[in-house]
């Protein structure tokens, strides 16, 4: 017991800043807009503590048994995450554009950022890194198509219709995950699977697996989800009581969400990356785009249905172009299956673009 606290000391110090968070609330939002921005940052930062431990349990399962299984529980631990504190979040008095916002932003953050990074770091080390590029033709042609119904047709959508087109979206995604599982897990898991020679010439073993057994695995991870909600639920009311009326840019909520979400994921691919394992972050990195898209959209829809409030879906033009070119880059470069570093600077100057874009308010 003693060893599984050690073990755990990041996930028992985010459990403190929940439990002085929950007390010293009230006190941070009557000493001002500061003083809330202070205890709002100090949640996030436990947030991706509980984030990094829910990562590694999911890590663990995942390397039990092998992708592409592996990879989609890593992939779905984190939109857990981010439709937890987005739900959380819009319960609150929060911007009506935060949905929109944040599924972008993850967007961006997991393929240029989080690839384009991965991609740079790991052909600046070894070159040419192989993958399977069914894989990245299959997630490319997935979010293209899921984006294109929930964030760029809603804009065509009367707003006397919108529940209609709602509940269309939300059969929709559903479909289309229900087949892209079927296809992962069946007869086409190929498409999302590499074979790596079992001992690579820089050391690394392709067969080394954490030995850490599985039933605590689940459970801390379970625990870890948990946990994140509640400090998301102190974290929001702190956030948005110290943004209002400061003038930062609106999208800054979302792109804390979704930056939350993918801390634990950029870990894991800067990892596989540099161990020359370019088809984990491919899967990492365009199926949390993926899964971002395609479950966090029918969630967040079913609430409000639910609520009667609708969202604004619709991307806005700088977006639209920011997307697209991101779709269009990543359709070329992982088109031979091989990554190198020029490919994933690419990436990573669309990602600078969208920070510089986001920092002026576009």
């Amino acid at each position: 017991m003693l060893a599984v606290l050690k073990s755990e000391r990041l996930l028992f110090a985010a459990f403190l800043a929940a439990v002085a968070g929950f007390v010293l609330e009230h006190s941070f939002l009557e000493m001002g807009q500061v003083a809330s921005l202070v205890g709002a940052t100090a949640l996030v930062g436990a947030i991706v503590l509980a984030s990094m431990r829910v990562a590694h349990h999911a890590e663990v399962l995942a390397a039990k048994v092998g992708d592409p299984y592996g990879t989609m529980i890593l992939t779905l631990s984190a939109v857990l995450v981010e439709v937890i504190i987005l739900a959380i979040m819009m319960t609150s008095e929060s911007s009506p554009t935060l949905v929109r916002d944040t599924i972008y932003s993850a967007v961006m953050l997991d393929i240029n950022g989080i690839l384009g990074l991965a991609a740079l770091l790991g052909g600046l080390k070894h070159g040419e890194q192989p993958y399977n590029d069914d894989s990245a033709r299959t997630y490319s042609v997935m979010i293209l198509t899921a984006m294109g119904i929930s964030m760029v047709v809603p804009e065509f959508v009367p707003a006397a219709k919108w529940h209609f087109y709602s509940a269309f979206t939300i059969g929709a995604m559903i479909m289309l995950y229900t087949l892209f599982l079927r296809m992962q897990v069946g007869v086409h898991s190929y498409f999302f699977s590499y074979s790596y020679p079992r001992a690579r010439s820089d050391g690394v073993d392709a067969a080394d697996e954490p030995d850490e057994p599985v039933l605590p695995s689940i459970m801390i991870l379970l625990v870890g989800v948990v946990l994140i909600g509640a400090l998301a639920e102190i974290m929001s009311g702190l956030l948005t009581s110290g943004l209002k009326g400061s003038g930062a840019p609106p999208a800054v909520a979302a792109i804390v969400v979704a930056a939350i979400s993918a801390s634990p994921e950029m870990m894991t691919a800067m990892r596989a990356a540099l161990a020359n394992r370019m088809q984990a972050v491919v899967n990492i990195a365009l199926g949390a785009s993926l899964s971002t898209v395609i479950l966090t959209v029918p969630v967040m829809e079913a609430i409000a249905l639910y609520t009667g409030q609708p969202f604004i879906m619709a991307m806005s033009p700088v977006q639209t172009v920011m997307v697209a070119i991101t779709l269009i880059v990543a359709a070329i470069n992982l088109n031979d299956g091989q990554t190198n570093a020029i490919e994933g600077m690419t990436h990573f100057v669309l990602f600078a673009t969208f920070v510089m874009l986001s920092a002026i308010g576009l």
